[in-house]
């Protein structure tokens, strides 16, 4: 009898210690997993910069969805895109409140964009970060980021505002706002135009 009990004991055993291996082997990454999580993102890239800079994210992603670009020109008022784009508004957010943007200028404008936003004022300066492309189209007034298209990163300091309806650049480009008011202003603005500063609501 208790070689019975001991017999029953030792399957219980064997049983509950199969599981437990299961449990782990099932909660670890395969190669193959692994190797996904590793490719490169599909999305957009930005700058001509070298060095990939990546802005990490608040735990509370940007409360705010307002800013106003003070402009030489007049103001600009945009609605952010928070949810669709949280990294890119975070860093856009981030370089705002601390100033970065205070009296750089519009380097590019042409009949269907402008630019701006570059530290060295000549498309050329910026870092990189990861490209964060969504759904929303761009359209007269969108805000998006400057990109080599490579789909990888983008520019973390330079951005758009499109003149004309540009949605050849959806799926290309981080759109991440919209001009609600100020869309005069932005026909106004000449290469050299200054950015006094950004405020974020």
């Amino acid at each position: 009898m208790n070689k019975f009990i001991l017999v029953i004991f030792i399957l219980i055993l064997g049983f509950f210690a199969v599981l437990v291996l299961n449990n782990k082997s099932s909660q670890q990454a395969s190669p193959a997993q692994k190797e996904t999580l590793a490719i490169p993102s599909k999305n957009p890239t930005p700058t001509p910069s070298p060095t990939v800079i990546i802005t990490p994210m608040a735990e509370n992603p940007t409360a705010t969805s307002t800013a106003i670009i003070k402009t030489s020109k007049g103001d600009i008022t945009l609605s952010l895109f928070s949810k669709d784009a949280p990294n890119t508004v975070n860093n856009f957010v981030q370089k705002a409140k601390s100033g970065f943007y205070n009296n750089l200028t519009f380097h590019r404008v042409e009949d269907w964009v402008v630019q701006g936003g570059d530290p060295l004022g000549n498309g050329t300066g910026g870092g990189n970060m990861p490209v964060e492309f969504n759904n929303k189209p761009f359209v007269v007034g969108s805000l998006g980021i400057a990109s080599r298209g490579d789909g990888k990163v983008q520019n973390d300091a330079q951005f758009f505002i499109t003149k004309k309806d540009s949605q050849f650049l959806n799926g290309q480009y981080t759109n991440f706002g919209i001009i609600t008011k100020g869309m005069d202003v932005v026909n106004k603005l000449q290469i050299g135009s200054k950015i006094l500063g950004i405020t974020i609501e």
